[in-house]
């Protein structure tokens, strides 16, 4: 069933003090996006960028969300750090409860948490790990929204549980024949207008090409990009716009998921 109305999500916050990632001020990316996945300290953020996001967010209408990673500022939350399972359960809740109260300082609410990196891929490989994350989630944040892949662990867990939950599609990575996206460190400077077609694809017709070379079903309800992705503005700029054309809609998740869940009741 092709994809008429999508939100977009990207990592936003992600410096630390005076150092910056980012080639783009996020107050230029949030005109261009629905939902914003906040760095809450560990894997980059700090306490006034934390706010100063959250106010961007709340300004321009954009959902919020804690973007939760290991505690890895020198390695961008993109290295595995180990732990026991309640130690990487309260690094979470540490984070959730931090943007959240940013978030509630604007009036605003926690609308998902996205974990982030190393930490992310991890959650949607191990089925205890992911099975302690979601009963946290129904502990302390029981109506945010999950956001993870569609074939994780992350997503099979919350459907059990009857978490909400939003499947990614990646819009600046690679895709294995699993569906899982090709994890990296580091991304080279991509093609805008590929970038965009791969997307209006991914929605029209439900596939995406692999690293291999084989097209595979995608299903979901928000597109990702990066605002560490070199050329970030133009491959939103881009993307959105080739959205607009093929006549599908940008709308925060909460109106994708009940518009999904309409569509698949009048399915049936």
């Amino acid at each position: 069933m092709p994809v008429t109305v999508v939100d977009i999500n990207c990592d936003m916050g992600e410096a630390f003090g005076q150092w910056r990632l980012s080639e783009t001020d996020d107050a230029s990316l949030m005109e261009l996006i629905s939902s914003a996945n906040i760095a809450a300290g560990f894997h980059a953020g700090d306490p006034n960028l934390m706010d100063a996001t959250v106010r961007l967010a709340t300004q321009h209408g954009v959902g919020i969300g804690v973007h939760p990673g290991y505690r890895d500022l020198q390695g961008f939350g993109r290295r595995k750090i180990n732990g026991t399972s309640d130690e990487i359960i309260n690094d979470i809740v540490y984070q959730i409860g931090a943007l959240r109260e940013f978030a509630r300082r604007h009036g605003a609410n926690l609308q998902h948490v996205k974990p982030h990196g190393a930490l992310y891929m991890e959650l949607a490989a191990d089925e205890a790990l992911s099975r302690s994350f979601i009963k946290l989630m129904r502990t302390v944040a029981p109506n945010a929204f999950v956001f993870c892949m569609g074939m994780s662990q992350t997503y099979r867990t919350a459907i059990e549980a009857g978490h909400p939950v939003i499947r990614e599609f990646y819009a600046d990575r690679d895709y294995d024949r699993s569906g899982s996206i090709v994890f990296t460190r580091h991304v080279g400077k991509l093609d805008p207008a590929a970038i965009a077609d791969k997307v209006v694809r991914a929605c029209l017709e439900g596939k995406v090409r692999t690293v291999d070379g084989v097209d595979i079903d995608i299903d979901f309800e928000s597109i990702c990009f990066h605002s560490d992705t070199p050329g970030c503005l133009e491959i939103a700029g881009n993307m959105r716009s080739a959205l607009v054309a093929n006549g599908i809609r940008i709308a925060p998740v909460s109106e994708v998921s009940a518009q999904q869940a309409y569509a698949i009741r009048g399915s049936k």
